[in-house]
């Protein structure tokens, strides 16, 4: 392998054109070498505006060529499972987008093709590779709002009129639970650095979206009686805001999982009873983050800061949560085995 590695993105998703691919180009270590679409036309529009050197009109053809080393998964959440394992089989690292896949049984397969290939696999949780949140985690251990006594968390925008939005469809894994729930759920077990023991989860599903959870509030309940309380919606005003809750003070996130510039307003707010402060770590693209840590980890062998195995947690919480809203009871979840 080359001192870079040499990306093929499989599809032509927004995400990656507006957000990945760029950042991937602006990466130390990295450089997007191909692109594929069903649409043969398509891709060689997107790697004509990006640069990127080829286009191909299927995915198997982009596996199939020796010149590339990891691939980005953007395609809808149903489709994410397959082709991980077709890259894994094809020798490809994987970098596949939130989440990883819509049960823990079919993340559990992903993580077991790619460790039989020896490929590495991350899910692309972009956000959590910003300095910010180790700060959070240093703010927290130095007891300076006291135990951590509640997170609430919130993540909602309004898209509802775009009926053939894939997020609205329910076969291909959409949802507000799948598309933003996801993100203040990984974020508190990030923070609180423990699993979930139950949810209990109310949902809008709504027959206008094929029946979709459109809205989600939800408890999650953690060890030493501290909670995660949330909502998440995809038909409801644009916010996407944290709070860590402690006996002495809290924590405010403005922009938590948001995109970054230099007019972004302080990342981190400190309350207690004799302060209040703002602190910005750093003013960093975290998608260009995230691309670095995936570089360090397949041409140096560096472990991963979050591992396939947090695929696998967070995708169980998922499926509690949906359950719950479904039954509209509370879902107990089992211990976590290890896995090996």
């Amino acid at each position: 392998m080359s001192e870079l590695i040499r990306w093929g993105i499989l599809s032509t998703a927004k995400i990656g054109i507006n957000a990945v691919i760029p950042a991937l180009q602006q990466s130390e270590r990295g450089q997007v070498v191909a692109i594929a679409s069903r649409d043969e036309s398509r891709a060689a529009e997107i790697a004509a505006e990006l640069n990127i050197p080829k286009a191909y009109g299927s995915y198997d053809a982009l596996l199939a060529d020796e010149e590339i080393d990891a691939v980005y998964i953007p395609v809808p959440n149903h489709l994410h499972m397959e082709w991980t394992i077709r890259a894994a089989e094809a020798g490809k690292h994987v970098l596949c987008e939130k989440p990883a896949a819509l049960n823990e049984e079919q993340v559990t397969q992903m993580i077991d093709a790619c460790k039989a290939a020896n490929v590495v696999f991350a899910e692309a949780f972009m956000y959590r590779y910003h300095p910010k949140h180790q700060r959070v985690k240093e703010i927290i251990e130095s007891g300076e709002i006291g135990e951590v006594r509640a997170i609430h968390a919130n993540f909602t925008y309004n898209n509802c009129d775009d009926k053939e939005n894939v997020r609205f469809k329910n076969d291909m894994g959409g949802g507000s639970l799948y598309d933003v729930g996801v993100y203040p759920i990984s974020a508190a077990r990030m923070f609180l650095e423990k699993e979930p023991e139950a949810v209990t989860v109310h949902a809008l599903f709504s027959p206008e979206h094929d029946d979709v959870d459109m809205m989600a509030s939800g408890l999650v309940e953690f060890p030493n009686k501290v909670a995660l309380t949330f909502d998440c919606g995809m038909w409801a005003c644009a916010r996407a805001e944290f709070e860590i809750l402690g006996t002495e003070g809290r924590i405010e996130l403005p922009k938590v999982f948001g995109w970054e510039n230099s007019d972004i307003p302080p990342q981190i707010i400190i309350h207690t009873d004799h302060v209040t402060r703002e602190e910005r770590v750093s003013v960093s693209n975290s998608f260009v983050l995230q691309a670095e840590a995936f570089a360090d980890a397949v041409l140096d062998g560096k472990p991963l800061p979050f591992g396939p195995e947090d695929a696998v947690h967070n995708i169980r919480v998922i499926e509690a949560c949906l359950a719950s809203a479904r039954k509209r009871e509370r879902v107990t979840l089992p211990a976590m085995v290890p896995m090996v």
